[in-house]
């Protein structure tokens, strides 16, 4: 029985070493952040379609203070994680921040079905979801730069972003299909599901590393051991280094270009369906479409882009791209560009972007990539969210249409296309130092 599994094994694993450039004993821990991120991801994206309809019923013109309210939430949140990081090991406190959002979940579920039909249930929501989702993808990403190095970053991050993404898929098919049978309200449970198999894919892989630990104390790796330190270190962290400051600037820059487009699509959208059920089918569509590119790219085309271009130039890519698409989106402000336009952002950011952005933490100590990490994707993130929103209402209060503010949008897609490739030369560069110190360790 034993030879007859591992037969059929290993046809899996030479099939995957074909695809990644994976390495003896890798196999299993990438395969679990694979699952990981697939369950966490299908998990958010059965909401998203929800938040995003619950944000049109408020009214787009009201949009920046529902996002102004986000960015008040996080304030509120990382104090909190980062008494859990300085208190609790990772073996602990992963568990319990995805067993909080399920808990959110389920109290939702029961507002959702009462008789309580208010419209500020359905934007604290809006807002919760907001803040799951940032929360726990970077906790995710923190645990990922965490158990595997640079060199596995470099080769691995790409296949197991594909993991968010075939999840990304599968949460707005399911959102499409089973909305109008089962209700909204009945989706919050099987997305509570999804987040507690998060929690099980956390125990193997703290269990792989364990088994795998670099005897090296300079890794500080132990999953039995708390971070320590102050609540705040994270915002401190962030302020002391030039390094952590320049990824700051760098979400700040992605996060105002985004948010432009969403308002954007906000409005094409309310004005061109009036029933709810349909939003939140369109909503699901569109995800699903932005998901499907972007699962062919992290699996064919990103490792091997970071091989290829290295890393500098792999980050600066996609705004680079973006820049050109805003020019594109000024010149001819109509729908079908302004859908190309975000498909370049979307998919480009979930394929290339945010795996090659996430190594740039790879290099760091363990408080910088969990402490500052959080409070750059969650506060900064939601922070450029609120100051873009408000921005963005005060420019077409100014009467600047789509082209317009496409055109004010091209400097700065190409300032954050500067600021990635430096970004990238210094995380190659402190690389490259660990790899010396190591070196000379040795011998």
């Amino acid at each position: 029985m034993q030879n007859s599994h591992s037969t059929g094994i290993k046809p899996i694993f030479t099939y995957l070493q074909r695809l990644v450039d994976i390495e003896p004993g890798e196999q299993k821990a990438m395969l679990w952040a694979f699952c990981y991120f697939f369950v966490l991801l299908c998990s958010y994206y059965i909401l998203r379609p929800m938040r995003d309809e619950m944000g049109v019923a408020g009214g787009v013109e009201n949009l920046q203070w529902l996002f102004t309210g986000t960015f008040m939430a996080m304030l509120a949140t990382v104090p909190l994680f980062g008494w859990l990081a300085s208190r609790y090991s990772r073996a602990a406190f992963l568990p319990i921040i995805y067993g909080f959002f399920i808990i959110n979940l389920l109290l939702f579920y029961f507002l959702f079905n009462s008789d309580i039909a208010d419209v500020w249930i359905a934007r604290a929501f809006f807002i919760w979801v907001s803040v799951f989702n940032l929360f726990v993808v970077s906790v995710f990403w923190s645990f990922m730069t965490d158990i595997f190095d640079n060199r596995q970053a470099r080769r691995l991050f790409g296949f197991i972003a594909a993991g968010g993404t075939a999840g990304a898929l599968a949460g707005p098919a399911l959102t499409a299909m089973l909305v109008k049978p089962l209700g909204p309200e009945n989706l919050m449970l099987i997305s509570a599901a999804l987040l507690a198999c998060a929690i099980f894919c956390i125990r193997q892989l703290i269990r792989w590393r364990s088994s795998h630990d670099d005897p090296d104390p300079a890794t500080e790796r132990s999953a039995d051991t708390p971070l320590g330190g102050s609540v705040l270190a994270g915002i401190r962290l962030v302020l002391q280094s030039p390094y952590l400051l320049g990824i700051a600037l760098l979400m700040l820059l992605y996060t105002t270009l985004a948010t432009f487009l969403y308002f954007q699509q906000a409005q094409i959208i309310r004005d061109a369906f009036t029933d709810p059920s349909e939003r939140t089918a369109v909503f699901a569509s569109i995800d699903f479409a932005v998901n499907l590119l972007t699962v062919l790219i992290q699996l064919f085309f990103t490792g091997r882009l970071v091989r290829w271009l290295g890393l500098p130039w792999t980050l600066a890519l996609v705004p680079l791209l973006l820049a050109l698409g805003f020019m594109a989106l000024a010149t001819a402000p109509v729908l079908a560009v302004l859908a190309a336009v975000q498909i370049i952002r979307r998919a480009g950011n979930y394929a290339i972007m945010r795996p090659s952005r996430e190594m740039l933490y790879v290099v760091l100590g363990r408080e910088e990539k969990y402490k500052a990490k959080n409070f750059i994707d969650t506060t900064v993130y939601r922070g450029g969210d609120a100051i873009s929103a408000w921005i963005y209402t005060g420019l077409r209060s100014l009467g600047l249409g789509l082209s317009g503010i496409a055109w004010l949008a091209v400097p700065l897609a190409g300032l954050w296309a500067l600021l990635a490739y430096r970004l990238g030369r210094e995380q190659t560069r402190r690389a490259q130092g660990k790899l010396s110190n190591i070196d000379q360790t040795e011998r």
